[in-house]
């Protein structure tokens, strides 16, 4: 009974080991799943410039191509609900998954669908997308490559029979390769792996991310190209103070544009939910208000990845800014709220961007410069990622320099946006399904408080010399719990008996005048000691099925206390009365 004693605090350090190994594990599976992404980012690119030039130009041709540059006349109105007609279909007929941003759709598998995502959704998702923002759809190609490159991982990972924990690992790197391929972002695709779609913070899985990230920033300079995706010229401020005000009020106004965006999103939504016919119609019926929106201004048609340049140009008049917020928040809502497929990032950039350009007309330095703060403060407003935001704003410009005015809007708009907002733009979805996300990471109390700090002090137990008629006589009478330790005459833990046991050799019967001592002396009784962080007294008891385990001393194998279930719910307790409690200092007395 000792060995069992002083082994049981080594059940948690043993799991670490084999973490560790499946840390390496999975970094190797990365490697082809970062490639794998890496690809299915060149692939959705030359697919978006293939539906571009069929439904704009008709021609066949992978070579980029811009719609303002069409000629097709009144078919603008058209032309986008043909596309949105075509994705109903595929929805219908395809899989549903196509539906929606994509971001959402990867945290639902991930939280609720045991990672896994089919083969329809890898070769459907990419051909939807580019089908949408081929034929006009005001989206960008983020979206949908987190959750093309995602499938590419969960497949990867459903091949080799892996766990639900390793099937998300390799997803989410395949959705930050793939993020990676298209941006040339790598540090923002991990931080948004870790912000918004692990839910952990955990060797075994952040390793294998970056890994795949690093692997398809790799790739990227023999697929699509080197350098920042929207460089413009640089900006230097005399000194950081007035500039960092400014910052934190472009944060704060941006992050109520983007409170206001995902309000109106979902009303949009409920609109479009209340039409008398079948949902498959509703990109097509989108599709009509994203043509009007064209035939206004053929700027907000497509990613729009122009558009971003040219406001961190600084190139744009200030109607045309104007112009360009209004119509692409209209024609972007309107679209999305119709279920159709596309990403949420670029159109954000877009239009934090423009609200950034606008305030800037009234700040020192050029506009443009604002517009990156507006575009880092709306993706951090609306995703509830800062640190995301903060990072993928200064990896698309190349101005690492102004990352701390970047990070003082994302903060300032993330401020805000928890104030006005339950939920960000991505987990109010999920929760409309009647699934509710918390986005805050917190440490378990399980894993830090020890199982001295909660466990019951001088338990009640029996003598091993107590017969076997005196215990089923006390179970029946005087016993308050289900289970006690049962104890030699040094109080060393001999075991423990239940109510069912009394129970069974009541049926049994025959022996009656046996102690109990020569009953348990054999038994191999489940122990942890008062070190042993009570996470690993949880594992315990879901391994065993026991709902009380003795708490001995090391060594000794002397009962000092007993952990139940109950128990476990103090550790909650204690940060609930961290969190809610308040007191004087030690100054103050």
């Amino acid at each position: 009974m000792s060995d069992t004693a002083t082994q049981a605090p080594h059940v948690r350090p043993l799991a670490d080991h084999s973490a560790d190994w499946r840390m390496l594990m999975l970094s190797v599976a990365a490697l082809l799943v970062g490639t794998g992404g890496a690809l299915g980012a060149w692939v959705l690119l030359k697919l978006i410039a293939i539906a571009t030039n069929l439904f704009w130009f008709g021609r066949l041709s992978a070579a980029p191509a811009e719609i303002v540059d069409n000629n097709v006349g009144l078919a603008i109105l058209a032309i986008p609900s043909i596309g949105g007609l075509i994705i109903g279909l595929m929805a219908r007929f395809g899989s549903e998954k196509i539906r929606g941003h994509g971001i959402p759709e990867a945290i639902e598998a991930i939280l609720y669908g045991e990672s896994r995502l089919s083969p329809k959704v890898a070769v459907l998702k990419p051909l939807s997308s580019a089908i949408s923002i081929g034929s006009g759809g005001p989206f960008g190609a983020e979206g949908p490559i987190i959750m093309t490159g995602g499938a590419i991982g969960s497949l990867f990972a459903q091949c080799f029979h892996l766990s639900a924990a390793e099937r998300k690992t390799l997803l989410v790197a395949g959705a930050a390769a793939g993020m990676t391929g298209i941006f040339g972002t790598p540090i923002a695709a991990i931080l948004l792996a870790i912000e918004v779609l692990l839910f952990e913070w955990k060797p075994r899985s952040f390793v294998p991310v970056v890994v795949a990230a690093s692997v398809a920033f790799a790739w990227r300079p023999l697929l699509l190209g080197t350098g920042p995706l929207f460089p413009f010229p640089a900006v230097h401020f005399a000194s950081p103070w007035p500039v960092s005000g400014a910052a934190l009020g472009v944060g704060i106004l941006v992050g109520l544009q983007a409170a206001l965006l995902s309000v109106l999103l979902y009303r949009i939504e409920d609109l479009f939910a209340r039409l008398p016919v079948h949902w498959m119609w509703w990109p097509a019926i989108g599709g009509l208000v994203v043509g009007a929106g064209g035939l206004v201004d053929a700027h907000v048609l497509g990613a729009g990845y122009a558009n971003i340049q040219a406001l961190l140009d600084g190139s744009l008049a200030i109607r045309v800014v104007l112009a360009l917020a209004a119509v692409k928040a209209l024609v972007w809502l309107v679209a999305l709220g119709s279920g159709t497929s596309g990403g949420v990032l670029a159109p954000l950039l877009i239009l934090g961007g423009a609200l950034g350009y606008l305030l800037g007309t009234f700040l020192p330095g050029a506009p443009g410069f604002w517009a990156m703060i507006g575009m880092a403060a709306i993706l951090s407003g609306a995703m509830r990622a800062p640190l995301t935001a903060a990072l993928f704003a200064a990896e698309l410009t190349g101005h690492f320099n102004a990352l701390p005015l970047i990070a003082i809007g994302s903060a300032g708009a993330y401020a805000v946006s928890v104030l006005v907002m339950r939920r960000s733009i991505l987990t109010e979805k999920i929760a409309r399904r009647g699934r509710h996300i918390l986005q805050e990471y917190t440490v378990d109390p399980l894993d830090f408080l020890q199982a001295g700090d909660v466990m019951t002090s001088e338990p009640e137990t029996l003598p091993g010399a107590q017969s076997v008629a005196q215990t089923i006589a006390f179970f029946a009478t005087t016993a308050r719990h289900r289970s006690y330790p049962v104890v030699d005459e040094r109080g060393r833990l001999l075991g423990l008996v239940s109510r069912s046991d009394a129970l069974r050799w009541q049926t049994l019967g025959g022996s009656d005048e046996i102690p109990l001592g020569e009953i348990l002396s054999d038994a191999s009784q489940p122990t942890a000691a008062p070190a042993t962080p009570i996470g690993a007294v949880a594992d315990l008891m879901v391994e065993t099925g026991i709902g009380r385990i003795p708490i001995v001393e090391p060594g000794t194998a002397r009962v000092v206390g007993i952990l139940s279930r109950h128990d476990l719910l103090k550790a909650r307790s204690l940060r609930r009365r961290d969190e809610v409690e308040r007191a004087g200092g030690g100054l103050l007395r």
